[in-house]
């Protein structure tokens, strides 16, 4: 069994002008294209030929001897997850049983977006802002590289690449401005919805 690179739920177009057409022909393309690439060739005739992408992570998570096995799974399971996380006419606020639940365990909405937009804004380098579930609470968190809340018990929601091809063609090095566009344009809130109902 070998990977293949997930098609984006929506046409490159789509999130323009926010996320023009050209970054997701790089981001998706090239970069989520090479992660398949790179683990299929990395797990061809080994024990995690026949497993799942979460099965790959959790197996090699935390195993110096495996990063690169574990750095392409994840890299290509956290990337379908930012695609569907965003949509065309996103933004706006959650509504029903997740918009009670953020409001329970962060105090409000806005205090939400604030802890958010410090996630991905203080995340040194590479690496992802999430909203999980874990142990029954939401928390918001972010990881470095490649790592996914999924190897620590916690369940995501909602996940916001950082790494700066996500957002450099459109952004430049303005990482506050895409955070800022991404929870205002672009945000997924029903897939988020979604996730949390089945959790």
């Amino acid at each position: 069994m070998s990977f293949e690179l997930p098609a984006l739920p929506y046409a490159q177009d789509a999130l323009a002008p926010h996320i023009s057409a050209e970054t997701l022909s790089f981001h998706h393309g090239k970069h989520h294209n090479a992660y398949v690439v790179n683990l299929n060739g990395l797990i061809e005739g080994t024990e995690y030929a026949e497993m799942s992408l979460e099965d790959i992570m959790k197996a090699t998570a935390g195993d110096a001897s495996k990063a690169g096995v574990f750095n392409n799974a994840a890299q290509i399971w956290n990337h379908t997850f930012y695609w569907h996380s965003m949509a065309p006419n996103g933004g706006g606020k959650p509504t029903g049983a997740l918009a009670a639940k953020i409001d329970e365990d962060f105090g409000s909405f806005d205090a939400f977006v604030e802890a958010f937009k410090a996630a991905g804004a203080t995340q040194f380098g590479s690496g992802w802002a999430w909203l999980v579930l874990k142990d029954g609470k939401l928390e918001v968190v972010k990881t470095p590289n490649a790592e996914c809340p999924l190897t620590d018990g916690a369940t995501p929601l909602l996940t916001m690449d950082v790494w700066e091809h996500a957002y450099y063609i459109d952004f430049q090095n303005r990482r506050p401005d895409y955070i800022s566009t991404f929870l205002s344009d672009l945000v997924n809130w029903e897939f988020a919805a979604a996730n949390f109902e089945v959790a």
